[in-house]
């Protein structure tokens, strides 16, 4: 996991929005809906936390076994040590049941963010022991990170996000909207609601910006909660066959058109339904049924 401090180093906004969906994709995929809705709690703060008086290494073992119990890894052992590194964190992937994960000498003084670190870490053992992966290395540790997001551990990486004058750092390779962005979804999955648990007042606005995105995904045509400019300018581009450059649906045969194309707010697969009339879509990843008006 790389280790961006300063402030020149911190992205904004969504330049992977292509890598965040196709991950999300991957992991219904992967898991099913009932694979995924096995984590409908987020790992609890309390878990996570290193007192100063409690002893380093001890602390570090505790929190990682609270991940692997949370993210259900059987007979996985993590072995955490510290060493002065460029990155945040890594983990050696074998057969298990050992699994050795390093983590950079400055958590030694930062204790409140080795939580973080360790599921970013521990959710590579996860993705390697199901088999789930991408190609290129971005787009694997982008999977990473909305994985761990979405399970419920990635609340963590978000808070470490800190930017106020003392210090600047961001984990993970997400941006911080990012990462709230992923929050949201699964916040609209399990009605959790992430906003009491952080403490670092940026990553809160960040998770409200990434929040506002993922809410205006529930209200793009062809759902049904489009707003009336919206639904006005698609049913405009349905008659003429052709949606503008940058609208989140496409058209296809002819004009009108017969069908459109457009990607589940929940899952983000790919999904085709007739144009012209409402309906109720059911995704066939992910199993929400959305009411649109195609």
């Amino acid at each position: 996991m790389p280790n961006r401090q300063g402030a020149d180093r911190v992205g904004h906004g969504f330049p992977h929005r292509a890598a965040v969906r196709a991950s999300l994709t991957a992991l219904y995929r992967r898991l099913s809906t009932d694979g995924v809705h096995r984590f409908p709690v987020s790992v609890p703060a309390a878990d996570m936390e290193i007192g100063d008086d409690e002893d380093l290494h001890l602390g570090t073992q505790r929190v990682a076994r609270a991940l692997v119990h949370h993210l259900r890894l059987p007979d996985a052992r993590i072995v955490a040590s510290f060493r002065p590194m460029e990155h945040a964190a890594t983990v050696e992937l074998a057969a298990g049941p050992e699994y050795f994960v390093e983590l950079n000498d400055r958590f030694r003084t930062r204790r409140r963010d080795i939580g973080a670190a360790l599921a970013h870490e521990i959710t590579h053992v996860l993705l390697h022991r199901l088999g789930l992966g991408f190609p290129g290395i971005r787009e694997n540790e982008i999977l990473t990170d909305v994985v761990t997001t979405y399970l419920g551990a990635g609340w963590l990486l978000l808070d470490a996000y800190r930017q106020d004058g003392v210090e600047s750092q961001r984990l993970g390779y997400l941006t911080p909207e990012e990462f709230g962005y992923v929050l949201a979804k699964r916040a609209e999955v399990f009605g959790e609601d992430p906003s009491p648990w952080f403490t670092s007042a940026v990553a809160y606005e960040a998770w409200v910006r990434g929040r506002a995105e993922a809410a205006r995904e529930l209200r793009q045509p062809p759902l049904a909660g489009a707003g009336w400019a919206e639904r006005r300018r698609y049913g405009r581009e349905r008659r003429r066959g052709g949606a503008a450059a940058g609208a989140p649906y496409a058209f296809d045969g002819g004009a009108p058109a017969a069908g459109v194309s457009f990607a589940c707010p929940v899952c983000l697969q790919r999904l085709r339904v007739p144009a012209g009339r409402s309906l109720r879509a059911r995704c066939g990843v992910c199993g929400s049924v959305l009411e649109c008006a195609a």
